[in-house]
């Protein structure tokens, strides 16, 4: 088996996730679900950022200690991974000082070892919502192009890393595909930016400006480890950096790190500098997505427009908000999030396409008191399995559920067309045979997208769901039909 490593960024956790959180978790966990089919080893990891100003500030304004907010919203976002079916192996808190505190100590030390940790006097204008400085150039009339907060002007001294030292190295990585980052446009914008020219950068606070809420740095508890050095590295914690070698050894490098847009500059510039200084493996991918937007703003904690994802569960499930986001939004671009829009989906194709095919095929498949049916192959040609299969690869999620559901619908309209309620004998069993082997092949490819509903289907077909490889027809559908209830109830 080949090993698979795939992580989701590391949220701050200075408010309770957003429904962009929930898309995030669904495309890594999409990801993971197919190189499971494949047969790799797969490990997902997530967590929580916690040890950022902006938690502290947070805190502050509810009048409780920032460990107690802390604890109170990653234990949100714990929950939410686990109801939206994120498959994690590792839910990481940035807090664990045995867990992760140990690896960012060493990375540390490596990095400083290497003669890429110095220490100066600057100031800057410093955007707290995204926990890094700006310069004045790089705002938008004066705030944060991210936020639309106006910076506050930060002097202060501070341990800086050798950032510019790695100009070249970082230019070839990218533009060389060394370091893989999708989409195109997002590549281009870091060649762009790595071009103008890499400044050293701050990786450290005054441990009075941090309220002393943080990782100390190494010989100096008068500072604070910069954020970003501290969150970034659960990526490699998360998997027993500085604590367990042969774990570590195990997963490392990343194969893909999913992360916004927003965040770009700090994994496709700053972490993989850190790391080649540290002479430790780069991840290979960055699956760079897009924000769901509120009338085409984008959707924020900070800016107060966000829509709480757990309620969307409640009422649509699990499946059918996991269906919306990759069916709504193109793999990385933005997508405005409507709730007509998911009632919409669900309703017409969840249940209505899906859930209607399945309910109509298994009633007469009951029928026929049959648990064997063979015929010819009439519906492989509307398999564009490879297809399928070339999207996945290419992290083209809403292109891989597109084809998959014109086969469901190929399946619906072969009922249309056979009207399998009007034939008996050897007729029958042909075209019962060709649904119920088309279902049982949707079963499998639905299953990283919505895997309950999937699993449901397989249960009342008697089947499994195992590999891709089981994807092609075969010579005689034989299961254990057993229909059971509905996969989806209409939602008014």
């Amino acid at each position: 088996m080949a090993k698979f490593y795939i992580t989701t960024a590391i949220p701050y956790v200075n408010a309770p996730p957003h429904i962009g959180h929930a898309l995030e978790f669904v495309q890594t966990d999409v990801i993971a679900r197919y190189r499971r089919l494949l047969g790799d080893e797969v490990m997902v990891a997530t967590g929580a950022d916690e040890n950022s100003l902006k938690n502290v500030q947070a805190a502050e304004k509810l009048g409780i200690p920032t460990a107690e907010l802390c604890a109170r919203n990653a234990a949100l976002f714990k929950e939410l991974a686990d109801k939206i079916g994120l498959s994690y192996g590792a839910f990481l808190r940035s807090s664990a000082k045995e867990e992760h505190w140990p690896g960012v100590e060493e990375l540390w030390k490596l990095c400083e070892r290497n003669g890429d940790i110095y220490k100066k006097k600057y100031s800057g204008l410093y955007c707290v919502g995204c926990e890094a400085f700006y310069t004045e150039s790089e705002l938008v009339e004066g705030k944060c192009p991210e936020h639309h907060t106006k910076p506050e002007r930060v002097e202060e001294e501070n341990y800086f890393f050798r950032l510019s030292k790695y100009q070249n190295e970082l230019e070839s990585l990218v533009e060389s595909g060394r370091l893989v980052i999708l989409p195109e446009t997002r590549k281009n914008e870091i060649l762009s930016f790595i071009r103008t020219g890499l400044e050293d950068f701050s990786i450290s606070r005054s441990e009075k400006r941090a309220h002393g809420w943080g990782v100390p740095v190494p010989n100096d508890p008068s500072q604070i480890m910069y954020v970003w050095l501290d969150a970034l590295s659960v990526y490699m914690t998360a998997v027993g950096y500085g604590r367990d070698g042969k774990e570590f050894a195990r997963w490392w490098p990343a194969d893909v790190h999913v992360i916004g847009k927003g965040i770009i500059r700090f994994h496709a510039v700053y972490w993989p500098a850190v790391l080649l200084s540290a002479k430790i493996g780069l991840p290979r991918l960055l699956f760079v997505h897009g924000y769901f937007t509120v009338n085409g703003e984008k959707m924020s904690k900070s800016l107060g427009n966000s829509v709480n994802p757990t309620n969307m569960i409640d009422k649509y499930t699990a499946d059918g908000l996991r269906y919306y986001f990759i069916r709504d939004s193109p793999n990385f671009n933005d997508s405005d999030f409507t709730e007509e829009g998911l009632k919409d989906r669900y309703n017409k194709e969840l249940l209505g396409a899906l859930g209607n095919l399945v309910n109509r095929v298994l009633t007469l498949a009951e029928k026929a008191g049959k648990s064997e049916f063979s015929g010819r192959k009439e519906l492989e040609e509307g398999l564009a399995l490879e297809e399928i299969r070339k999207r996945f690869e290419r992290f083209e999620l809403h292109e891989a559920l597109d084809k998959t559901m014109e086969f469901v619908r190929s399946c619906n309209a072969y009922v249309n067309k056979t009207e399998p309620w009007k034939l008996k004998g050897a007729e029958l069993e042909g075209v019962l045979y060709n649904l119920l082997e088309g279902i049982r092949i949707s079963s499998i490819l639905l299953y990283p997208f919505i895997p309950e509903a999937s699993g449901k289907i397989s249960e009342m077909l008697g089947t499994e769901i195992k590999s891709i490889g089981d994807c092609s027809f075969r010579e005689k559908f034989a299961g254990k039909i057993s229909k059971g209830g509905h996969l989806f109830e209409k939602i008014e």
